[in-house]
């Protein structure tokens, strides 16, 4: 794993590795996991309290895992393709697309989320990826450090994403399609509701373009309607009496619809 891009998020001062720790000029210090990351949060709080708890993060692998997504998954593959230079994917969850992006050898991938057994999970995915766990309000890497980012159903920070990326450098932000998961809306919901699709409003990133991915998937178990389900803001906004019609199903058909935007970091 390469850690050069990464700053100390106590003083900003470059990392060196040493006796299985990234340690700065000023003597902080941070200890490498054996899965291969590092948890660059500070504070008093636990970081297993913050983002998604274990339970949230294993379902969205197992979900991940059967490849019900594998159409956005494929569509990033084949995006960065061509592209080299380094890539950070903020709020990268369990890694099932960050992994997928690593496999482009041109590629120098970060990753990170806020959540520690997101990212060691990712860990556990790809050995060649520099994980870490840090706040997206604060990224502890250097400025202009990134040629790319990633940035899936997740805040948009504009400010630290201009940081973050050299002049010239670009953005592709994903967000739910209109008739994303329509179905199981549908199955749950009297009056089940469209996405409105809209992307969050930009100051000084410029917008390239858009492209549109949709498909269709079958769950094939309650299991996986549940993890999906729960992977969702829908989850904590229904109620409980709406949840359990979700609780006798085994079988679900739904839409799936993700759009990509591209953003380019104006050079001056």
């Amino acid at each position: 794993m390469i850690y050069e891009l990464l700053r100390c998020p106590v003083c900003g001062r470059a990392f060196s590795e040493n006796g299985g720790a990234l340690r700065c000029e000023a003597g902080h210090s941070f200890d490498l996991a054996k899965e291969g990351y590092v948890n660059l949060l500070t504070g008093s709080k636990p970081a297993d309290a913050m983002g998604d708890n274990k339970q949230a993060a294993r379902y969205r692998r197992d979900f991940l895992n059967k490849d019900y997504y594998a159409l956005l998954r494929d569509a990033l593959a084949v995006r960065f393709a061509g592209r080299a230079g380094a890539l950070l994917d903020l709020c990268c969850g369990e890694g099932y697309y960050t992994a997928a992006l690593g496999q482009n050898p041109a590629l120098r991938v970060y990753g990170f989320d806020l959540a520690r057994e997101m990212v060691r999970l990712a860990a556990k995915r790809n050995a060649g990826l520099t994980l870490f766990v840090a706040n997206l309000a604060r990224i502890p890497v250097r400025d202009g450090a990134f040629d790319w980012a990633t940035l899936l159903f997740a805040p948009f920070g504009e400010a630290e994403l201009c940081r973050v990326l050299r002049p010239g450098g670009r953005l592709t932000l994903v967000v739910p399609g209109q008739r994303h998961l329509y179905g199981l809306k549908q199955a749950v919901y009297e009056r089940p509701y469209e996405n409105d699709e809209a992307l969050p409003p930009a100051e000084r990133l410029r917008l390239l373009g858009t492209e549109k991915l949709c498909g269709r998937i079958t769950l094939q178990s309650r299991e996986d309607i549940q993890a999906v389900f729960r992977m969702t803001p829908y989850y904590y906004r229904t109620s409980p009496a709406d949840r359990q019609k979700l609780e006798a199903l085994d079988r679900l058909e739904t839409e799936i619809e993700f759009v990509l935007a591209e953003y380019e970091n104006p050079s001056a």
